[in-house]
């Protein structure tokens, strides 16, 4: 049997670029790990961040060393190498926008190839916060408190400025967190527990989304669950995180030893089902499909879940949780990875079957 070309896309223009090299690097790996090696064909194809897209031998440079290359001193954006033609499944891993907000979705769907992950629709809701949001209430799945906000409410008058801080005052309350709506990563991301906090990190937000989202804080256990599958999706073991920094900034969640996971977290029974329940309902929810892990707060004291967010394109470096995750519930990295490309080329829109 003649091996299948995966075209593994990395890189990208945004700031989650240097993830993105992680990730692939141990993406990389598995595709020439077991089974995998006699089944794959593995071309990179590295984005540099003006967008400019390298051939598999520059892209392969990328990988092995590890570290980002300058923008490109030539000019032709989106003019592909040659090797694209030869491409039979994606695997892209672009963290951020333009990589994981259906953008780049929407290309390879051009292209007609499949590929791993979430269509554009799914992949935009599960990248801007705010749509996201309103798909799990429309769902009926409970979530915290929280605010909209705009840059132009933030830049624009010092009045109408000083009325947002005081509504999320008097509605949210302190501590807040303040986040921009179209990020990944826990990029731009602020704690606020006084007014003085509450400005700079409005303002903070603003210089990275023109849209931002202020939840309330909450005294909460932090809960992960993985998500694997196509139209019958399966649920991973539940994971704990727990961290000595204010809250899992982009530091905390991509440096060894900063943080402390707990797999399997340390739950009753009946609420590791119900967040297991309620992750395939939100994975669902936004027409999902290969992969998501979906964040959850567990409120001890009262016993309510509430749900935190989705990720549709989770990090697959070395301390990243989903693959972590399925490893625990029994899938090691390389067969996530093999399992990843073949759900990519199922048929995910079957034609209806006769009873």
């Amino acid at each position: 049997m003649s091996k299948v070309t995966v075209g593994l896309l990395f890189g990208g223009c945004s700031g989650e670029h240097e993830v993105s090299i992680a990730s692939a690097r141990a993406i990389a790996l598995a595709l020439q790990t077991g089974e995998n090696l006699s089944k794959y064909e593995v071309q990179p194809f590295y984005i540099r961040k003006d967008g400019v897209w390298e051939a598999p031998g520059v892209a392969q440079k990328v990988l092995d060393q590890g570290t980002a290359l300058p923008s490109a001193t030539q000019t032709q954006r989106w003019v592909f190498p040659a090797e694209v033609a030869d491409v039979q499944v994606w695997f892209p891993i672009v963290h951020g926008p333009n990589g994981e907000d259906g953008t780049l979705q929407g290309l390879l769907q051009l292209m007609q190839v499949p590929y791993v992950g979430s269509g554009p629709l799914a992949s935009a809701m599960g990248m801007d916060k705010l749509a996201m949001k309103q798909a799990f209430a429309a769902a009926g799945l409970p979530q915290v408190k929280y605010l909209a906000a705009t840059r132009e409410q933030i830049w624009s008058d010092p009045c109408v400025f000083s009325k947002l801080c005081h509504r999320i005052e008097t509605e949210l309350g302190y501590p807040c967190f303040i986040k921009p709506a179209n990020l990944g990563s826990s990029v731009g991301i602020s704690k606020a527990t006084t007014r003085k906090e509450l400005e700079a990190a409005l303002d903070n937000a603003a210089s990275y989304d023109r849209r931002l989202i202020i939840e309330a804080g909450v005294m909460a256990r932090e809960v992960e669950c993985a998500v694997l599958g196509n139209h019958h999706p399966q649920a991973s073991v539940l994971g704990e995180i727990s961290f000595s920094s204010d809250f899992y900034d982009y530091e905390t969640k991509y440096t060894a030893g900063q943080a402390d996971l707990a797999i399997p977290a340390d739950l009753p029974p009946e609420i590791t089902q119900r967040i297991q329940e309620m992750a395939l309902q939100a994975f669902l929810a936004i027409d999902a499909a290969g992969l998501s892990r979906l964040d959850f707060f567990y409120l001890e004291a009262t016993g309510e879940i509430l749900i935190n967010e989705i990720n549709t394109l989770p990090g697959f470096t070395a301390t990243s949780m989903y693959p972590q995750l399925w490893r625990a519930t029994g899938v090691p990295f390389d067969q996530l990875v093999d399992q990843l490309l073949q759900f990519a080329q199922e048929d995910r829109h079957p034609s209806p079957q006769e009873c």
